[in-house]
This record gives C-alpha cells, structure tokens and sequence, in this order.
C-alpha cells in the first residue's frame, strides 16, 4: 500500500486529505469521524472580520443604552458577559478539537484590513492552532480601486499576521489575479509558509419571481477541479510555498489530479457535508489504490509528474495549446 505520509506547512501529516473550513468543524464528533477515516489535519470554520466587529458594535449599542437607565431599571438587563466578543468562542472549539483528535488544527481567518488580525492571530497561536490559513476573500465594488491597491492591502495584511505569530501562515486565494504566480511570489516574499488554491467566490444567484437576490449556498463539483488543476501545474514549479487545493475534490482520481499537478495537499468539504465525514475514508482508499496501480511507493512520488516543467507537453498548460484545441475543433456533421 502506498505510503501517503505528506509535509504541509512543516508539519507532518499522515495523509493529503484535509477537512477544508467548513461548518463541518462546528460538530467535534464529526471532525473525529473524518479523523478516524484518516485525514490529516482540519481547517477550522472561518473568524470573520465583519463578524467581529458587528459583535463588538452591538455590545456598545447595548452599554450606550443600559447608560441610560436608573439603577435598578439595570438589574433586569443581562449581564454584559453574555456577548460572545472577540474570538473567545472560536479558541473555545479549537480547545475542544484539539482535545478529541490527534492532528493539526488549523485555524482560519477571514479579513481584509491589517489592525485587530495581529491581536486575533496571537490568540489562535496561544490557543493551539498548529497554523493559520488567511482567507483573502475581497468583493471589489469601487471602481476607484485598481487592483494594484487591493493587492498592496491584502499583501499588508498577510505581512502583519506572519509578524505577529511564529505558527506558519498559508494563505487561501480566489482564482481572480491578474497574474497568480506573481502574487503567489510577493506572498511568498512577505513570509508566507503556503497557498491554497481557490477559494470558492460568493455568487448570489437572482430570483425572478420575486425580484430579488437568492442567496442559498452551493456545493461544489468536480466540473470546478481544473481551475485549480490549471494554477497548481503552473505555481508549482515556480515556488517553494506549501500549496493546497480546495473546491471541486469529491474522488481519489480527484485528488490524485491535484497531487500529480503539485499540490501537496487536498482539501475537502462539499463532498464530507454531503456524504458524510466518514466518507474521506472511501476517497483515502481511491487515492492509495490509484497510486497503486500506477507503481508509486508514496504520493510524494506523483506530486508534480504534470506540472508545467514536467509534463510531456509543458505547452498543453499554455494559451498556445488553447490555440490549437480551437483550431482542431470542427462541428459535428447533422443527420
């Protein structure tokens, strides 16, 4: 059997296969099942900036009213201490994780501005995270912002939480640079450990009939793998960053394209919330029988086989092959 033993982040794990940010992480006993079916670390559900801050305005609102109010009018309000401020709810799950399972934890946060994240990632560190993915999630909607500004910002960001911790920071992209493997390397030049590859971008749908936004989450599918197939076979050879893969991994031939293209990892959700988390155990089993069948003693051996400066055909990952698939393409001929 092959031996699925990987390095991530400088950490060791016992296999590639890793529970993605998810509400998945919110269910200890669930996490515990992926575990058991062999995953090799877990990504924490995402501390939102936002959401941290609307907690702390509502807290204030709240103490700006309570101000107000005579003495013993005050006695029939709740204590302060109910707010869940802060990250002290999330460091409560981490502790619980690491508690019950015996791998790394990983723990994520999502912003876009540099100040309280230094603050929150010390937190995380001090509670135990063996590392921490920033998610660089960004809705651009001013038109006076180039994406030379966005990037400055986010790249501040990652520097000001790389500074504040000493746990590795991998950090979790959309696909919608204008060149990947150039910010890959500026993050990369602002201490980065790792990159993940993508994150799923937030994209309501609209509702006709009710003439307004639907706003329901969809799951992912493997028709979205080689977007990432794409980036991972063109970053990998042009980095020394740990890289991931997330979005589109619902098989072992699944992860056994992403390995094969470079990742060093996979990260799974979509298919553990529909399946099951116990059903990491099946894609394990795929994966290691793949590696079987094709003579590879470990995933190290298949990872970057395809990528860019490996493969066969290093063009087939290039405009120039989308040239010629265009001018190979002819109609099929009507009945």
């Amino acid at each position: 059997m092959a031996d699925l033993t990987t390095r991530w982040l400088g950490l060791t794990l016992n296999s590639p296969l890793i529970v993605a940010a998810s509400p998945l992480s919110q269910d200890v006993e669930a996490i515990a099942a992926a575990v058991s079916a062999g995953a090799g670390a877990v990504v924490m559900y995402s501390l939102f900036e936002e959401q941290l801050v609307a907690e702390q305005l509502a807290a204030h609102r709240f103490l700006d009213a309570r101000t107000d109010l005579d003495a013993e009018a005050a006695t029939f309000l709740p204590d302060v201490d109910v707010f869940s401020l802060g990250a002290e709810p999330y460091l409560a799950q981490l502790g619980r994780l690491r508690t019950r399972v015996d791998v790394p934890i990983i723990a994520s946060l999502n912003g876009t501005t540099p100040g309280g994240w230094t603050a929150y990632a010390q937190q995380l560190e001090a509670g135990g995270a063996s590392a921490i993915e920033l998610n660089l999630y960004e809705v651009v909607t001013s038109p006076a912002e180039s994406g030379e500004v966005v990037e400055d910002r986010q790249l501040a960001v990652v520097h000001a939480v790389v500074s504040a911790v000493r746990v590795p920071v991998t950090v979790k992209l959309t696909p919608f640079y204008t060149s990947v493997p150039a910010f890959v390397r500026r993050l990369e030049g602002a201490g980065a450990r790792g990159v993940t590859l993508f994150n799923r971008f937030y994209q309501p749908d609209i509702d006709l009939e009710a003439l307004d936004i639907d706003k329901k989450l969809v799951l992912s599918t493997s028709r979205e793998l080689p977007l990432r197939l794409h980036a991972l076979a063109i970053v990998s050879p042009a980095t020394a960053l740990s890289l991931a893969c997330t979005g589109g991994v619902h098989a072992g031939h699944d992860v056994a394209k992403a390995i094969v293209c470079g990742a060093d990892v996979v990260q799974l959700a979509s298919v553990l919330l529909e399946r099951g988390p116990a059903y990491l155990g099946v894609i394990r089993a795929q994966l290691a029988q793949w590696l079987d069948d094709k003579g590879y003693a470990s995933s190290d051996e298949a990872r970057g086989v395809l990528a860019r400066d490996s493969a066969p055909d290093r063009h087939a990952w290039e405009r120039l092959h989308y040239m010629r698939l265009l001018d190979g393409w002819r109609p099929r001929p009507r009945r």
